[in-house]
């Protein structure tokens, strides 16, 4: 096992790193920007780094810092948590490069499940289902473009290649919109990510958002543990999640699985990662794979019992897997509800600091945050502050608890949308189960 690693990330799965690492006796090193010297990770770590001032692009994105910090401490392996420089490609490779190790998937999978046009092909040959599309880049031939719309079917999107999170997507419900929508769509991925290519899909109008979570390790094992439903979105953004998906049946999670796993052995993969797809009128289609740790891990870790930041950072110092297909049982159902550090109806963020934070608990309660009283939101960040979990034997206990969790969850001097999720619990279509992606911007729109 490694002696020390570099968490470079910061907030709660920097946090949640940090006591992985702990359990397992690895001792950290936490990097942080000069706002973020008093995260709660940063106190608790065996020594800490500053990396610079606080935008992320001179600190968590500056990847000569990060490598410098696992240098001057003598660290062994640097873990990227989620967002930051967790999917890019160009820091793994230079991790390796450095003589350390990535707790990741290897630099070439990451470049080819990280831009989108290469990875449905990869899916495709796999035998993974893809939303109808272009299948390649589109190019500057408006003619051509609009062939291969009308051959698809309006409405369509138009995706960046190299997009991620919600951003670089453009939707097309007729051909007069489709010159205008290619030009932003083109303009926006330029600026994003720094790679102009767009692809073009089918629009499904009623999906679900459904995604698998697979390990695997360097010894040819791969496992997956089961779904995730993520379709309470708000402008790409996912607010709730659960596992197992509503009204998925058994037989089709265990097809789809394997078929990931299956997928996972062709491109040579390892460590923790997500098959996205959408799901509609019975059919899953594959939007994306994400090469990392998930936002939303904790509800499959609920139902499973399987501790997955302790299975990537094994994976990574050459261990196998500790588990195998048959050791993967669901049990009961999990909710997880994302609090972030904005105004409830606006959605404006609401940095500033925290004077009292009391966090919910119970049987059956977890809660993953940094926060403590006194802390200062910065203004520099993602506004994630919290994510309130519950599990229970069935749905609608672990709804019944997540309405008490949030009923009990105080976090007093800034806004949090703490309102809105109390709302949601409640809904009638959510607590029937199976909403589409599109449902809470509708239902926000309407109110």
């Amino acid at each position: 096992m490694f002696d020390k690693v570099v968490i470079a990330n910061r907030g709660e799965i920097a946090l949640r790193i940090l006591r992985a690492c702990r359990e397992l006796g690895i001792k950290t090193v936490a990097v942080h920007s000069t706002v973020d010297r008093d995260l709660k990770h940063v106190r608790l770590a065996d020594e800490s780094v500053c990396i610079g001032p606080p935008p992320p692009g001179q600190s968590y994105l500056n990847i000569p810092a990060v490598i410098s910090a696992a240098a001057v401490t003598d660290a062994v392996a640097i873990h990227p948590g989620y967002g930051f420089l967790s999917e890019n490609a160009d820091f793994a490779e230079r991790v390796e490069q450095s003589g350390f190790i990535f707790i990741g998937p290897r630099s070439e999978t990451i470049r080819l499940m990280g831009d989108k046009v290469s990875a449905i092909t990869a899916m495709k040959a796999a035998g993974i289902p893809c939303v109808p599309g272009s299948g390649k880049p589109l190019g500057d031939d408006l003619e051509e473009n609009a062939r291969i719309a009308r051959e698809i079917g309006y409405p369509i999107i138009i995706k960046a290649a190299g997009g991620g999170g919600g951003r670089g997507m453009r939707v097309v419900h007729a051909e007069a919109a489709l010159r205008n929508a290619l030009q932003l769509t083109k303009s926006e991925a330029l600026a994003a990510f720094q790679n102009d290519a767009v692809y073009m899909e089918k629009f499904l109008e009623h999906p679900r958002h459904i995604e698998f979570q697979v390990l695997a390790d360097h010894h040819g094992n791969c496992v997956h543990l089961g779904e995730r439903d993520c379709s309470m979105q708000r402008r790409h953004q996912k607010v709730i999640e659960e596992s197992p998906a509503p009204g998925l049946d058994p037989e089709t999670r265990a097809r789809m699985g394997q078929r990931c796993v299956e997928a996972c052995k062709a491109i040579g993969y390892r460590g923790a990662g997500t098959f996205e797809f959408l799901y509609e009128n019975g059919e899953f289609f594959f939007i994306e794979m994400n090469t990392r740790v998930q936002v939303e891990h904790p509800v499959t870790e609920m139902v499973t019992g399987i501790d997955i930041v302790r299975e990537q950072l094994c994976v990574a110092a050459g261990e196998k897997l500790s588990i195998r297909q048959e050791d993967v049982v669901l049990r009961g159902h999990a909710i997880e509800c994302r609090i972030n550090a904005e105004d409830p109806k606006t959605f404006r963020p609401s940095p500033g600091r925290v004077k009292t934070f009391h966090a919910a608990g119970g049987p059956g309660v977890r809660v993953d945050s940094h926060l403590y009283d006194g802390y200062l939101v910065p203004p520099n960040y993602d506004s994630l502050i919290c994510k309130l979990i519950t599990h229970a034997p069935t749905r609608a206990g672990a709804l019944a608890r997540m309405s008490g969790a949030l009923n009990e969850m105080v976090v007093d001097g800034i806004d949090t949308n703490i309102p809105l999720h109390r709302e949601l619990v409640h809904d009638g279509a959510f607590i029937q189960g199976g909403t589409d992606i599109h449902y809470l911007e509708r239902k926000l729109a309407q109110e």
